[in-house]
């Protein structure tokens, strides 16, 4: 079994203030665009509004395959985008993949895009 290294998302705390209070530097702004990216799909906004729905902030993979009414591998891209993006994790469970919202992912990806 391979392991996969999860990047870790954008802390607004420690990296940097939000954006109307000072410029991005390069590896900043590579960073929250390689994050937004992961989020910037519909079909993945999906994806995480039901795993942050559902209880415990926790899903199936097959009721998320059904909710989204697409195939299976497309589903699976979704969610290793997701995945490698920090924003969810995967456990096995017998036969069956749960993904699980990381705790604050979200929070702090907001946190750089409003102005305080």
């Amino acid at each position: 079994m391979s392991t996969m290294t999860l990047l870790p998302v954008i802390d607004a705390a420690a990296c940097c203030a939000p954006l109307t209070r000072e410029p991005l530097d390069p590896a900043q702004a590579a960073d929250l665009a390689r994050s937004l990216k992961a989020i910037a799909d519909p079909s993945r906004l999906r994806l995480l509004s039901i795993i942050a729905a559902s209880e415990g902030q926790e899903a199936c993979v097959c009721d998320l395959t059904d909710a989204l009414d697409v195939g299976q591998p497309t589903v699976s891209h979704h969610l290793k985008v997701l995945t490698e993006g920090g924003f969810v994790t995967r456990s096995q469970r017998g036969t069956w993949a749960y993904y699980a919202l990381v705790p604050g992912a979200l929070d702090s990806l907001s946190r750089l895009l409003v102005s305080a």
